[in-house]
């Protein structure tokens, strides 16, 4: 049965390619991007397809832009929007540090809790956070980002017993790591502010690090997953994927457990 779903952050990455997979399942999706000249280019690509798709402007930070989600009706809301920054976190400018929070948390909060009393309403409707496995592990120097999603999973567990009585359910996508640029341009944003003369992070471990998004997962197969999940009225509260990475964080948890300090 297609469902209208409406989709944030859908300029780029598994956003934009959860989008126009929907809208060719016959799905009825609205997409917003963060700026206009997105929006311009998922249109282009949407009609080169031969696809329907209501596409805006909406900067989730922009409070007119948030208000337009008042304009649309929906069965599902997908809270996909989000910017990423690496960086260590005893030497993190404050400034970048809720700068993320700004738009991963606050923000995406603030647009859920327009789609929940519009569900709240209507007695029903599906309410999906994407979250990482950054929400779950943490990594060196990821530390802005899985704080981040760390608050993202505390909400999102926390939400989901508060608006089950009105039939409305929430879930969890945990993607692995894909190669859609966005990790890259992440582990990039640091060296703006990062200085080897004032800083005492060793510039050789963060680069280190770094070295590992070398070996990010296709994007495609996450796309796929996520246009299985996003429409389906029952599935687990949390779907990571791909599978090596599920058993990864199970395994990480594990240890968290048994960690000395």
């Amino acid at each position: 049965m297609a469902k209208t779903i409406f989709i944030t952050g859908a300029g780029s990455g598994l956003g934009r390619g959860a989008a126009i997979g929907l809208a060719k399942k016959g799905h009825h999706i609205i997409a917003t991007t963060e700026i206009t000249s997105q929006k311009t280019d998922l249109l282009r690509e949407a009609g080169e397809q031969g696809l329907h798709m209501e596409v805006f402007k909406l900067d989730i930070t922009n409070p007119r832009d948030r208000a337009q989600i008042e304009d649309y009706d929906f069965d599902v809301f997908v809270a996909n929007a989000a910017i990423n920054e690496g960086g260590p976190l005893a030497e993190v400018p404050m400034d970048r540090f809720r700068e993320l929070f700004e738009v991963n948390v606050f923000a995406t909060l603030e647009t859920v809790q327009i789609a929940a009393r519009k569900f709240v309403e209507k007695r029903s409707g599906k309410i999906i956070f994407m979250s990482s496995m950054a929400g779950i592990s943490a990594t060196p120097y990821v530390g802005p980002y899985t704080a981040t999603k760390h608050a993202i999973e505390g909400i999102a567990q926390t939400m989901k017993p508060e608006l089950e009585p009105f039939n409305v359910k929430v879930a969890t996508i945990n993607p692995g790591a894909y190669d859609t640029g966005f990790n890259d341009r992440s582990a990039e944003e640091k060296w703006k502010w990062f200085d080897s003369e004032e800083n005492f992070t060793s510039k050789e471990d963060m680069k280190e690090q770094a070295e590992g998004l070398k070996d990010q997962f296709d994007p495609e197969e996450m796309i796929q997953k996520m246009i299985e999940i996003i429409p389906m009225d029952n599935h687990k509260f949390r779907t990571v994927y791909p599978q090596e990475t599920e058993q990864q964080l199970k395994e990480t948890e594990k240890e968290r457990w048994e960690m000395d300090i």
